[in-house]
């Protein structure tokens, strides 16, 4: 989801290492048997990754976002449809999820600058995207909860991720370069900023993708709603989130 971060409300302006900040590894614990099915899933994915990634975070966000930047756009166009078809409103939520799949394009288009992937990489990105692309398509035919769902939990994987790679900026394991030109213009980010303001900015993106997602799965099962915010995400994410709760989803 794009969102406009300006002067004050911008998070970096609120980061800190305050130990009573809301838990960055937020979970949503799976409750229902398609939640569990939707973890575990993710979960084996992140095996994978792991294995041929390590702690290269730089390259694994390359092939990742691309994945990533799949869900928003399958979602959006079947509720385009769903709308056109059944002379329904969608609420705004095509536009929210296409703001997520061009949010998440930009995150790619960041890293491809830091990263630089090679040709085994790009060849991976073609191949996981095109699975990836016609799994989730069909799964969103069976089951929209399920689909959001494996989002929420594909977003919270994102998080960890962005995290250890943050943690590995500050202790100098990873060099702490200036960002990208791309990421300073999308995100109104200060003319030096470094690697670690992008991975903070977009870590925050993942985190509201993450409310998102698992919001969208709750209103689709009828739980109750347990939207988690974390002291990096700007006043505007945080009303942002609270706007969705109240409104429905197309079923």
């Amino acid at each position: 989801m794009t969102l406009e971060r300006k002067s004050e409300d911008h998070p970096l302006s609120k980061y800190d290492q305050d130990d009573h900040a809301e838990d960055t590894y937020a979970h949503h614990e799976p409750k229902l048997i398609s939640d569990k099915i939707a973890f575990k899933f993710v979960k084996f994915l992140r095996i994978f990754a792991d294995a041929f990634f390590a702690k290269r975070y730089g390259h694994r966000a390359v092939v990742l976002e691309t994945v990533a930047a799949v869900p928003g756009m399958v979602g959006g166009a079947m509720l385009h449809l769903r709308s056109l078809r059944k002379m329904e409103d969608d609420h705004g939520w095509i536009h929210t999820l296409l703001d997520e799949a061009e949010n998440e394009r930009m995150h790619l288009m960041t890293f491809i600058e830091i990263a630089q992937p090679n040709k085994l990489e790009r060849f991976l990105v073609i191949v996981a995207q095109v699975i990836f692309y016609i799994s989730y398509f069909f799964l969103y035919l069976i089951s929209s909860k399920t689909a959001h769902r494996v989002v929420g939990y594909l977003e919270e994987e994102a998080v960890v991720s962005y995290t250890q790679y943050a943690e590995m900026v500050e202790k100098g394991e990873v060099e702490n370069v200036n960002a990208p030109q791309i990421a300073i213009d999308t995100w109104g980010l200060p003319s030096d900023a470094r690697l670690l303001d992008v991975i903070r900015v977009i870590r925050a993106d993942e985190m509201m993708h993450r409310e998102v997602n698992h919001l969208i799965a709750d209103k689709l099962s009828q739980s109750n709603l347990d939207i988690k915010t974390h002291r990096q995400m700007s006043d505007e994410s945080i009303d942002k989130l609270n706007d969705y709760s109240s409104k429905t989803f197309p079923k």
